[in-house]
């Protein structure tokens, strides 16, 4: 373990950059000298690993300092106040996030939302407090086979049902595809298994054509001129297959997906152009060209795919997008979190998340840095909802915000992002609780539909409103979202405690 590791990771290193994680290194190896863990490593490899892990997706350097520290208060080694003498308010209130949820301990379904819920009151205030934690929660997993299978069990479903879901929702699969593939085995060793031995079958069946095909793409884009581009291929993750051969009837021949060819440019017009070329020259295969770039993805994701016939016999996925695309498709919010930018950026594609904390809990920390990147649905998620219960809101996480999502537009062309078995009532809360309080009646695609109708993705909706209209009981066997059941629950009298 050498501090230069993390060090040479960091983009825009300044004198003060590297006196900051070199002091933080020397005292978090001091702190921690002699301790050691369950896999017989010393137990500061679990911080240097973290702060590395944090250095990879490109965070700043205080939110390094902070993961190299964040078990400083574990031994009573060091105090609050030295540790603040040492780093200032911004690292100590970091490390001070991080260390108050890693004393809740999961026993129940109580004491789990306690703890989740105390998770995104410190997001909330600064969202480099939750990537610290799926940090320290990557390494762990890397590290899981040391513990007793009870705990391997129980942190690879927090994992898969929780953190990699965040992980997604803040963009950076860097980090949930890897924290999915780890907890994946634990689970269901079985599929994992035959997942494992069929990738590695069709892998060696398509990888010589995927390579044969990427060169006549790249000698097609040559012939217009376009030569500024760099080609690669992304294996799917092993569990994210898992589930796509499932919808898809456990046939793997329908996947098309598993390698997809990926080709990066300078311009959006660029991708554009390039979709043009390849579409001229290989048959697009109807149904799967989606163009992310004018509708992003609800965790910012912006790439087109299409996928087409080789002519060879075989099907490719294919993905076009930006330098500056990529990059924030591997690390979601943290490429918005650079050193300069800290005060400035702020992700707002994502908008989910509007309830599931009392007003009642309050803060239980307190920042002195105003992080001005936390995403909406963070800070929104502070402020309503004062009577979800612990297995509503695990329910409704799950249901809402850790499912897939769909698609739908308002008449002037907004987006409204919903779970997948939304209906027309969900859609109107998502808009506003008096639209919801009051549908009369609804136009799908220009025609009358009802109210209960589950919405597909790419759905135009309007919404006709009454004062005399207002939610009856049959409501809630037609929601999916809990910000409609909540507000149905309201207006009907129905308690939620």
């Amino acid at each position: 373990m050498d501090v230069k590791e993390i060090i040479n990771l960091i983009d825009s290193q300044t004198p003060e950059d590297i006196a900051l994680i070199e002091k933080a290194y020397n005292i978090a190896e001091k702190i921690h000298h002699g301790q050691m863990r369950n896999s017989g490593e010393p137990y500061f490899v679990h911080f240097f690993s973290t702060a590395l892990i944090l250095a990879e997706i490109k965070m700043d350097p205080p939110t390094i300092a902070a993961g190299l520290l964040h078990g400083s208060f574990k031994f009573d080694k060091i105090s609050e106040e030295n540790l603040k003498k040492e780093f200032g308010d911004e690292i100590l209130f970091l490390v001070n996030g991080v260390t108050k949820l890693d004393r809740i301990k999961y026993h129940g379904v109580e004491r789990h939302i306690e703890s989740l819920r105390k998770l995104f009151v410190a997001s909330a205030q600064d969202i480099r407090v939750l990537i610290i934690k799926l940090a320290d929660r990557l390494h762990n997993m890397r590290t899981l086979e040391f513990l007793s299978p009870e705990k391997q069990k129980r942190m690879s479903l927090e994992t898969i049902e929780i953190f990699s879901p965040l992980a997604y929702r803040l963009g950076i699969r860097k980090l949930s595809k890897e924290l999915e593939d780890l907890s994946f085995p634990y689970l269901y060793p079985d599929e994992y298994k035959k997942v494992k031995e069929l990738i590695k079958q069709k892998k060696a069946e398509t990888l010589p054509k995927l390579e044969r095909f990427m060169k006549s793409v790249k000698k097609a884009l040559a012939e217009n001129n376009l030569t500024n581009i760099h080609t690669d291929y992304r294996q799917k993750g092993l569990y994210s297959l898992s589930k796509k051969i499932i919808s898809k009837g456990g046939d793997i021949d329908n996947v098309y997906d598993i390698l997809a060819l990926r080709i990066f440019t300078d311009s959006i017009a660029d991708c554009y152009k390039i979709l043009g070329i390849i579409h001229s020259k290989w048959r697009p295969l109807p149904g799967r060209i989606k163009d992310y770039i004018a509708i992003p993805k609800l965790n910012g994701y912006r790439s087109i795919h299409t996928t087409v016939f080789t002519g060879d016999g075989a099907i490719v996925e294919i993905q076009i997008r930006t330098y500056e695309m990529h990059k924030e498709a591997e690390y979601g919010i943290a490429s918005h979190l650079s050193y300069k930018d800290i005060k400035n950026s702020e992700n707002r594609e994502m908008s989910w998340f509007s309830q599931f904390l009392p007003k009642s809990l309050g803060y239980f920390f307190k920042s002195t840095v105003t992080n001005q990147n936390t995403p909406g649905w963070m800070k929104d998620l502070v402020e309503t909802n004062a009577s979800s219960n612990g297995e509503d809101m695990l329910t409704d996480l799950k249901a809402d915000f850790f499912s897939q999502r769909i698609f739908v537009f308002t008449p002037k062309g907004d987006v409204v992002d919903l779970p997948i078995g939304s209906s027309v009532i969900d859609f109107a809360y998502a808009i506003h609780s008096d639209i919801g309080n009051h549908i009369a009646s609804a136009m799908v695609n220009g025609k009358i539909s009802p109210l209960h109708a589950e919405l597909k993705n790419g759905d135009h909706v309007e919404i006709i409103t009454k004062k005399t209209a207002k939610p009856n009981r049959k409501w809630l066997d037609y929601t999916k979202t809990g910000m409609a059941r909540k507000f149905i629950k309201q207006a009907l009298g129905i308690k939620t405690e």
